[in-house]
């Protein structure tokens, strides 16, 4: 059986992966929402995590919501992203410093 510390170790290293790909690439949109998926994949695992060694179940009920979040999220963003590369050509953030109304 693998222990709660080796989950743990696993979910901060998503997490360390995740927040260090949001600072050191912060030129593509698309990158920026794959790390936001796997801050939120981190905090996922602890949800299973603690739930499964607790014995309860809230943990992996919390998991359910936040997948479903995270599915409205990632097909918002990348609705959004579509418009703005046809809009404008390109996702970089650096070019989109310009509001146009």
């Amino acid at each position: 059986m693998i222990s709660l510390s080796a989950f743990l170790w696993i979910s901060s290293l998503l997490f360390a992966i995740g927040i260090a790909g949001m600072i050191i690439n912060r030129h593509n949109l698309v990158v920026l929402l794959m790390c936001i998926e796997l801050l939120l994949l981190s905090v996922n695992t602890n949800f299973v995590a603690f739930s499964h060694y607790l014995n309860n179940i809230d943990g992996k009920i919390f998991v359910f919501f936040i997948l479903a979040v995270a599915a409205a999220e990632t097909a918002v963003g990348l609705a959004i992203l579509m418009v703005l590369y046809r809009q404008r050509g390109t996702i970089e953030i650096d070019k989109m410093d310009v509001l146009n109304g």
